[in-house]
């Protein structure tokens, strides 16, 4: 749905200096509104309009972009390699020297290799668990087949692209989590990280909150806790021996951080921020064109009524970054995926994120 926002330029507003956003390192582009898995953790597969975030709806934002200095911008979705724009859309911003990232179900991985290839910088792929595991929750056979032989079609191509994972964990692969790093080693990744899963939003093609029932589908019980904190356990120690140091993104106080995210579900403990600067360096557009500051948070505008730099400089966004208390905000601190970004003066002359949404 558009929401209409009025802008910078046709109402200004009084807002703080930090609050206006001259430079946008981060950009996430929803490229396609549908995907080809059926997971039990999210809804964005039951969307069936095939809506592409397009070549078009990028030259109309490619000024916008400058402005903003994007470097940095991560086609998600949906399933992106479903958008039949996508290496249109990735040679267009590779042009400007921005930094790309693919996420994906890696489904589609061995039929596009030869494109994503040559488009794209960097890729995270979905792995939920060793094969069967990975399927189960996928919803689709033969799935962590498909994703081993995109791998590898890839690697072929282009040996040294970095490819990573990234895991939700839930209730089906909790116990699995030193099998499915195991996993991620033995497909030739560079790496792999974990999240929890979220049940507290509407984000992921949710039109409201899930149910408590259906939340208790993904989440854990009580007597689960402790499988899930024997697995983070063996991550903490186990993994930079094993697997090879880093391979394991998260730290381990972002580890045991997933076991505390369960226990706020069960309602053991209060919810508590993570460290997030993502409203401030980076937004997300969605296929309908509307601009988010983070998956989470609701849209501050759309472009079809507005450039993506007067969105987000617009008094609907700036009076949302000016009221924001991320330590006290109830979705902030219900949020189980942040972005943590620092500059390339703070990182030494790269500058990175903690977790890229």
């Amino acid at each position: 749905m558009s929401v209409k926002t009025e802008t910078a330029i046709s109402m200004p507003v009084v807002a703080k200096d930090k609050d206006v956003i001259r430079h946008l390192p981060v950009l996430v582009i929803h490229a396609h509104s549908s995907c080809n898995c059926r997971c039990i953790m999210c809804d964005i597969w039951k969307n069936k309009d095939g809506k592409i975030f397009g070549v078009s709806d990028l030259k109309s934002q490619l000024d916008s972009i400058r402005r903003l200095g994007v470097r940095w911008v991560v086609f998600s979705g949906g399933e992106p390699l479903m958008n039949p724009e996508l290496s249109q859309l990735s040679g267009i911003l590779r042009q400007q020297g921005i930094y790309l990232t693919l996420l994906s179900t890696g489904l589609l991985l061995k039929k596009y290799a030869a494109m994503v290839a040559q488009c794209f910088d960097e890729v995270i792929v979905s792995l939920d668990g060793p094969p069967l595991i990975h399927d189960a929750i996928r919803r689709v056979g033969g799935a962590f087949a498909l994703l081993q032989d995109g791998v590898r079609a890839l690697r072929e191509l282009r040996p040294g692209i970095v490819i990573t994972a990234r895991t939700t964990v839930q209730k089906a692969n909790h116990q699995h989590l030193w099998e499915t790093a195991q996993s991620a080693k033995a497909l030739s990744l560079n790496g792999i990280s974990f999240l929890a899963v979220d049940v507290s939003s509407a984000a992921f093609n949710r039109t409201l909150v899930w149910p408590v029932s259906h939340q208790k589908e993904v989440c854990l019980t009580l007597s689960e806790l402790p499988v899930l904190g024997s697995e983070i356990a063996k991550l903490i120690s186990c993994a930079n021996d094993q697997l090879g140091a880093g391979f394991v993104a998260e730290s381990p106080e972002k580890l045991r951080r997933i076991l505390r995210d369960f226990r706020v579900q069960l309602g053991l403990e209060a919810p508590e921020s993570p460290l997030c600067n993502a409203p401030w360096v980076s937004a997300v557009i969605e296929t309908d064109g509307s601009v988010r500051p983070c998956f989470f948070h609701p849209a501050v505008g759309n472009l079809r009524d507005a450039s993506l730099d007067e969105i987000l400089n617009g008094t609907v966004a700036q009076n949302f970054r000016t009221n924001l208390d991320i330590s006290t905000n109830m979705t902030c601190r219900n949020c189980v995926c942040s972005l943590n970004y620092r500059s390339l003066a703070e990182d030494g002359g790269q500058g990175t994120a903690s977790s890229p949404e």
